[in-house]
């Protein structure tokens, strides 16, 4: 008996959620999935998972046991991978995720196009605006935005991401525009997804908590309610360059605008290794590159 025999449908069976997702995604049967888990308990004298007739959970001893063998079988996988043909070729599956609408309107449309030329490559894209946890999750990559938090994980550039405080033309006729930070705060202020806008002054961050009577989840949401007057906002570049530029919105306090952020590419250091990560990172990049979003005069 191996000591590999069992780890995989142990794992499989963790990150599906049930024996009989884990069966179909080896292509062998819920009963032998089932026996190898049995035998590996066996093996190790230890129970690893509570089994229901409606889930499966890890038990304490799982967690530790899953977090070690989900390592050693991506290593295992990916040392055959970087060994074989696929070396040179994106194949087999890939996961990643992105905020959702971010994902729609700029990534999702350049995996499809990565994919059509890339036919053996198969990918599971999760659109979230929550933060997930990437290797306990299985994602090969994720696209963020703004400022990174310090982790373990390997962040690639993507493209810059300035951010604009702007307002339509009639809300500045009826309520007059601000010169400084500190008259912020009499103003409505449309909120999106933070809570915290960020300026600078002097040599400076600045972070000014706004206050209004309009707040959604939405980029979108929080640009329509800009352009009817409802209210100032704070928005990335790619939503408002175009509306900048026709004079639909103004720029406002342009000295203290915030410096560059980013949208970023982020993975495990080991992932960058496999052809589908690396080449789909330098396609996200060149495909950034060419939108008429990111098309503006701010230095990168």
């Amino acid at each position: 008996m191996s000591r590999w025999d069992g780890l995989d449908e142990f794992v499989a069976v963790v990150e599906s959620g049930s024996f009989a997702r884990a069966a179909e995604a080896l292509h062998v049967s819920s009963s032998h999935v089932s026996r190898q888990v049995a035998a590996l308990e066996e093996r190790l004298q230890a129970r690893l998972l509570y089994r229901t007739t409606r889930r499966v959970s890890l038990t304490e001893a799982g967690q530790t046991f899953f977090a070690r063998c989900q390592r050693l079988v991506e290593e295992r996988d990916e040392a055959f991978l970087t060994m074989g043909d696929l070396q040179n070729a994106p194949a087999g599956l890939l996961r990643m995720t992105a905020a959702v609408a971010y994902g729609e309107r700029f990534i999702v449309p350049l995996v499809n196009d990565f994919m059509a030329d890339h036919p053996q490559l198969r990918v599971d894209i999760e659109l979230t605006n929550r933060t997930l946890d990437m290797v306990h999750e299985g994602f090969d990559l994720a696209i963020r935005l703004g400022r990174l938090n310090e982790s373990s994980l390997v962040a690639t550039r993507l493209s810059p991401r300035a951010m604009y405080l702007c307002a339509a033309p009639s809300y500045l006729e009826r309520y007059g525009r601000p010169h400084t930070l500190s008259e912020l705060g009499q103003h409505n202020c449309l909120i999106g997804t933070s809570d915290v806008w960020l300026f600078q002054q002097g040599e400076r961050e600045h972070q000014f908590r706004p206050s209004g009577n309009w707040r959604c989840n939405s980029g979108q949401a929080v640009l329509d309610a800009t352009l009817r007057g409802f209210g100032l906002s704070q928005l990335p570049d790619y939503y408002v360059v175009d509306l900048l530029q026709k004079g639909s919105l103004v720029s406002l306090l342009e000295a203290n605008q915030p410096p560059n952020t980013a949208v970023w590419a982020v993975y495990p250091q080991r992932r960058y290794a496999l052809p589908k990560v690396r080449l789909l990172i330098e396609a996200l990049k060149s495909g950034l590159a060419l939108r008429p979003e990111y098309r503006c005069e701010r230095a990168d």
